[in-house]
């Protein structure tokens, strides 16, 4: 599945030709994808304005002159191209979008798990998905801060407080398991630790929050999935400076863990 740094690089190169243009034409290939298409779906395009074209979590949404939000999510294959009136058809495009910008925006999903809606703008909040989500990672927002009071009395790992989306938006186990090594904490350790009893961050609060921010920064300023320091790297030395560890593979909530089990703590 699509991680944030990939969502969020499909978002700036669907921005150009989508923001501030209109939908000219919408094509479905098939009545649905993860969920049924919403009734009117091309009806309710055809003719508005994408007011501006963000990302939340791993959703993507266009907020649209209308009033309403097309929210979208990749799924597990779900890509998204921008084609040129000579391109060829491929197998599984399910929707075309032709804009005022003069693009088609094609998304493709072999597996058929994303899946696109509709909601007016005053309902997005309560939309099932996006209205739980903690604060944006790459944001102000989120900082050493928010992150310690998020966890303070949380009994669970580390690992699976991260990877909660209340918590903070978006991040997902490859990238989890990436900041927990940069910032040297175990995964295993408990989530409530990085915070004092009044919420306040300790250090390690202010290390994982900048982990955070710097292994997603580096993923979308790099235009492509990392060059991985410890994700599928199970008995490789690890590559913190002056350790000399293995890196250990556990599985936490039927996912995957690498981690350093000597700086790692």
């Amino acid at each position: 599945m699509p991680e944030l740094p990939e969502v969020e690089l499909v978002r700036l190169e669907l921005q150009p030709v989508m923001e501030a243009a209109r939908f000219e034409s919408v094509i479905l290939n098939r009545p649905n994808l993860r969920i049924p298409f919403p009734a009117d779906f091309a009806a309710r395009l055809v003719g508005q304005r994408v007011r501006s074209l963000q990302r939340r979590g791993k959703y993507l949404l266009a907020a649209l002159s209308s009033g309403e939000t097309l929210i979208m999510h990749l799924g597990m294959s779900g890509s998204f191209r921008v084609n040129s009136d000579a391109d060829i058809p491929a197998t599984h495009d399910h929707v075309l979008f032709g804009m005022s910008s003069g693009a088609t925006i094609v998304f493709n999903d072999p597996r058929r798990f994303g899946f696109m809606d509709l909601v007016s703008d005053e309902a997005l909040g309560a939309r099932k998905g996006v209205g739980a989500l903690g604060p944006e990672p790459l944001s102000d927002a989120f900082d050493a801060a928010a992150l310690a009071m998020a966890c303070r009395v949380k009994k669970t790992s580390l690992k699976a407080a991260l990877s909660d989306q209340r918590v903070v938006a978006g991040l997902g186990n490859i990238y989890v398991v990436e900041a927990l090594h940069r910032a040297r904490l175990s995964p295993q350790r408990r989530a409530s630790t990085i915070a004092t009893p009044s919420g306040a961050p300790r250090d390690s609060a202010v290390r994982l929050a900048r982990a955070i921010k710097k292994v997603l920064g580096d993923a979308v300023g790099r235009g492509e999935r990392n060059r991985f320091r410890v994700y599928d790297r199970g008995g490789a030395r690890c590559p913190a400076r002056g350790c000399g560890g293995v890196i250990r593979r556990i599985v936490q909530g039927n996912r995957s863990t690498f981690f350093c089990p000597v700086c790692q703590r």
